[in-house]
Formats: C-alpha cells, sequence, structure tokens
C-alpha cells in the first residue's frame, strides 16, 4: 500500500471530529510502576463505553486522564476535535461521578444537583428549570429537600449523577459508579443507567471489574491488563 501523507492527515482530521474521545498514544507512569504503556482508542459520540480490568491495570488512571484529574507523561487527549491534554476538568466540560459519590452533605438534594450551575451563574429561573428536570429523571421530586445523610446508597448515586449532568457535559465519566452498593443495588442502578442513557444520550464511559456490569450495561467493552488494551468487544454489533 502506498503511504500518502495528506490522505492520512484528512483521516487523522475527519476520526478527531467525529469521535467524542480520541486517546491518542498515552502513557503514564508513577515511579517504577507503568500504568498506561501507549493507549490508543476510540469512542464515539454518544456510546456507551466500559472500561474493565483488574485492579491496577490502568482503567482508572486513562478515566482520570480523560477528565483532567491526572496529566499522562506522553501522548494526547481529544474531545470533540480539541487537544485538551492540559486543559482543567471545567474547561472540557467533563461529568465525573465518584464511586464515594462525593455529595456535599450540608446542602440539600436540589442544591447538590445546582451546585455546578450556581458556580457557573446561570440564570436562576434556567437553573430551577434544569434541576427540576433532573430530579424528575433520577425521580426523587419528593426528595429535593432532603439531605445526603438522609438517602439510601442508590438515592445518593443517582443524586451524584444527575449532579454531573446538570452541567449538560459533552463526556460522562463514572469511576465504579456502583462499586459500594450492595447487589440487588447494583442490578437496579445497572438498568436505571441503561434507561438513562437511552433518554440522555451523552457520551458515557464507565470503570468496572465487573464483567457482567459491562455486558449489562455497556454496548462497547474495553479490556485491560497491564497498562494495556487488551481487547475491544462492540457489543451492538453482536
Amino acid at each position: 500500500m502506498i503511504f500518502c501523507p495528506h490522505i492520512f492527515n484528512i483521516y487523522i482530521y475527519n476520526i478527531k471530529n467525529i469521535m467524542s474521545i480520541l486517546v491518542e498514544n498515552i502513557s503514564k507512569n508513577f515511579g517504577n510502576f507503568k500504568a498506561l504503556d501507549h493507549i490508543n482508542l476510540e469512542i464515539k459520540t454518544g456510546s456507551l463505553v466500559a472500561l474493565v480490568g483488574a485492579s491496577g491495570s490502568g482503567k482508572s488512571t486513562l478515566l482520570r486522564i480523560i477528565a483532567g484529574l491526572e496529566k499522562p507523561d506522553q501522548g494526547r487527549i481529544w474531545l470533540s476535535g480539541r487537544n485538551t491534554t492540559f486543559l482543567s476538568i471545567q474547561e472540557r466540560k467533563i461529568g465525573y461521578v465518584f464511586q464515594n459519590y462525593a455529595l456535599f452533605k450540608h446542602l440539600t438534594v436540589y442544591e447538590n444537583i445546582a451546585f455546578g450551575l450556581d458556580i457557573r451563574n446561570i440564570n436562576p429561573l434556567i437553573r430551577d428549570i434544569r434541576v427540576r428536570q433532573l430530579l424528575e429523571l433520577i425521580q426523587l421530586e419528593k426528595l429535593a429537600n432532603r439531605f445526603p445523610t438522609q438517602l439510601s446508597g442508590g438515592q445518593r448515586q443517582r443524586v451524584a449523577l444527575a449532579r454531573a449532568l446538570a452541567i449538560e457535559p459533552k463526556v460522562l465519566l463514572l469511576d465504579e459508579p456502583f462499586g459500594a452498593l450492595d447487589i440487588k443495588v447494583r442490578k437496579e442502578l445497572r438498568n436505571w443507567l441503561r434507561r438513562l442513557h437511552s433518554e440522555v444520550p451523552v457520551t458515557t464511559v464507565f470503570v468496572t471489574h465487573d464483567h457482567n456490569e459491562a455486558l449489562t450495561v455497556a454496548n462497547e467493552i474495553v479490556v485491560f491488563k497491564s497498562g494495556r488494551v487488551e481487547e475491544l468487544n462492540d457489543l451492538a454489533s453482536l
């Protein structure tokens, strides 16, 4: 095959613009430990992708680099065609949900969801409409004035997801979102997240060590091992 630089550059340009997330040759070391070893990954706009692997395989490190919480030693992160490698999480317009929810205990459910809108000085009327829409979406309208300590683990996780969605992120990142929950609640939230994504099809990437969870929720699975992508599975094509 004859290599044509001009055609190759057009291909790369198109990929960067049709992919919501493009991970380009990302490497990351922590001391002598190689967390990520030249990772290349394309995530299409609107997809729901699971990063799967054992502890230390690199999946959470990649998620944090995509978010801007960690900086790579090598490579670039493209979001909707923009090089965001050294931009902050706020500049990337990313929604990030931690395993431990990270809700503000002194704020009500309503105030937690509105937090990101308040710091962006969103018009109060627009803020109220958006928060109430999200409360309806997560089916917690009647609990708007409660505090996180008055909620179950599953309810707190839904509030965390609503808070991440409130800023209308381009990408939603979930780090072991159901890891702290019991089996019954995990199953309920898996199905709920799948339904949520069909209603709000924001590009979503979530980390899990549970293959069954990935199969239940995601339409694409990326398997990590020793800092490398070992396998890609497109479930939508099966």
